[in-house]
């Protein structure tokens, strides 16, 4: 794509992740002239791979793009402590080693992961309190409050001389959040009198009319929902909802139940939200082992969980597997979350195997016990009228998002509505906002201990050994290309047998020994020769039998 005209009064916008998907967010801001401008960097997080990349821990943004220019990065900038907003910190900071620019409760949760995860480095933060201001190489950066999920989420008013640009991050209208701040509608509508620019917005719930209900709201129902029970009441939500592990702490006490928590997660968040305070007043939690001599009737699990991990409390409870916590028959379990897109199938287990123990299971389609923590077209439109943006970039979200969020801010009047995708640079300037140019973009996976492209991670041909199996074929051969002996071969993942009941094994070496053999013997004694006939051989057969395109590798001793 062409670049436009330089103009070192411009600022840009470049994401490198969260636009076009839910997750992985990181934006830049550019200011300066083309060639040399200095970057802000917004967010880094993660997503979580799905089965089209198997052994996959985590996915983040490529960076290379940043790498070349590190010299050029201001700093780094977190809007809240979503592990789609700051999770990928610990695994790109490294590369950049920039200044990082967070709250209290989202630098102590990145200091405990730290500390969880071996071979992290430390990662100094400068921390700030909403509110404040504090300048950035070249951006003024103002950290204004805003509605969350999670305690101390901010927007970012980000001013240059080229103007003013309002980083929504995730947000909401919530007067009553539970936890923290509420929304600074006041300070909101005093930055639109200053003149804002342009406005990146968050796009989750822009398919959805009205309003989000409040976490207090929620709240009260699980007050009302937890007096309904009669015996165990598990409650399983997102451990960084802090508000929310308030609420339920709170409708345990108001119903004379003590708390126990189960899942590593969830203890670590209550440990850094309770040394900032925002667990104050209420009961001791237990750990689960106390769980044991607690009254059935009298007890409330907090479990992670909410979204089906296998590996995480509720998952094990419902499957029977925990070595600590048990429920039966007429215990109550709350989902006081929702699940997120691509979570089905595992919630849906989970769900199975509490049915399967006659375990009353309590949804958000049974009663208000969750929230979401984005802005539907309502507050979108609130948003709009107090900061009366003339530009609007819709971020954070699927294509489907994107374009009724685009849809919508036309329909309010909005003059000027740009639509970009993942590496696209997009110049905010009001009267000539469009997409200018393109960058590098893409993703790396976290394999094990290894950060890198996923192509050269082997994760292809994992996915091609997740479908179809593999055949590994050992051959000995003399100086004159003859089969010493029979083929070794070892299968893995494949059926045993063919619908005739002859093995698989006698199959695959039938084949392998005709094609090694009919090669004219001038040419037998190349034995990277031999080895591809028998790789075809037996990837030919095995389709032939089975069909499904097998994963062969052959190995040739020449002796």
């Amino acid at each position: 794509m062409a670049s436009a005209k330089k103009d070192n009064n411009d600022i840009v916008f470049l994401p490198l992740g969260g636009v076009g998907e839910i997750g992985m967010n990181l934006g830049l801001y550019g200011y300066g002239p083309e060639g040399n401008r200095t970057w802000l960097i917004v967010d880094c997080g993660v997503k979580f791979a799905g089965p089209e990349l198997p052994g996959i821990d985590v996915i983040v943004p490529d960076i290379k793009f940043l790498e070349d220019d590190v010299d050029n990065i201001a700093g780094m900038v977190i809007t809240h402590a979503h592990e789609d907003h700051y999770g990928g910190i610990l695994h790109l900071w490294p590369y950049l080693k920039v200044p990082v620019y967070a709250t209290a409760f989202t630098a102590g949760l990145l200091a405990a992961k730290a500390e969880s995860e071996a071979g992290s480095e430390d990662v100094p933060v400068t921390v700030v309190k909403q509110g404040e201001r504090h300048k950035i190489g070249p951006f003024d950066v103002e950290f204004v409050a805003m509605a969350h999920s999670i305690p101390e989420p901010c927007a970012l008013a980000i001013r240059t001389p080229a103007g003013m640009v309002l980083h929504t991050g995730d947000w909401k209208v919530d007067l009553t959040p539970g936890v923290g701040l509420p929304i600074d509608m006041d300070r909101l509508a005093e930055l639109g009198r200053e003149g804002v620019m342009a406005l990146v917005c968050d796009s989750t719930n822009a398919i959805r009319d009205g309003v989000s209900p409040s976490e207090a709201d929620v709240a009260e129902e699980l007050k009302k929902v937890m007096a309904g029970a009669r015996h165990r009441v598990a409650v399983t939500t997102f451990a960084s909802n802090v508000a929310r592990i308030r609420a339920i702490a709170e409708a345990a006490a108001a119903n004379k139940r003590d708390i126990v928590v189960v899942g590593r997660s969830m203890h670590r968040v209550i440990e850094v939200a309770g040394e900032l305070g925002y667990l104050e007043g209420l009961p001791p939690f237990h750990d689960e082992e106390a769980y044991g001599y607690l009254p059935r009737e009298k007890t409330v699990l907090l479990c992670t969980g909410s979204q089906g991990e296998a590996r995480a409390a509720l998952a094990r409870i419902a499957a029977g597997d925990h070595r600590n916590i048990a429920l039966a028959q007429g215990d109550m379990v709350i989902f006081s979350s929702r699940t997120i897109p691509g979570n089905e199938k595992d919630v849906g287990a989970v769900l199975n195997n509490l049915a399967d123990k006659d375990v009353e299971i309590v949804t958000d389609r049974d009663g208000l016990v969750h929230v979401s923590g984005h802005p539907r077209r309502g507050e979108l439109e609130q948003l709009y009228r107090l900061v009366q943006p003339k530009v609007v970039v819709p971020v954070h979200g699927e294509p489907l998002h994107l374009a009724a969020h685009a849809a919508f801010a036309a329909g309010q009047g909005i003059r000027e509505v740009v639509r970009g995708k993942n590496g696209d640079i997009i110049r905010l300037t009001a009267g000539r906002a469009a997409v200018i140019d393109e960058a590098p973009s893409g993703i790396l996976v976290k394999d094990g201990e290894i950060l890198d492209d996923p192509e050269v991670t082997g994760v292809k041909e994992r996915r091609k050994l997740s479908y179809a199996g593999a055949a590994v074929v050992s051959l000995v051969v003399n100086r004159a290309g003859e089969l010493l002996a029979d083929p070794d071969v070892t299968l893995l993942g494949l059926p045993d047998t063919d619908d005739d009941g002859e093995p698989m094994e006698d199959i695959v070496i039938k084949a392998i020994v005709g094609a090694v053999t009919s090669i004219p013997k001038a040419r037998r004694k190349d034995k990277d020769l031999v080895g591809e006939a028998a790789r075809r051989a037996a990837r030919a057969e095995i389709l032939d039998v089975w069909g499904k395109k097998t994963l062969c590798k052959v190995m040739v001793t020449q002796l």
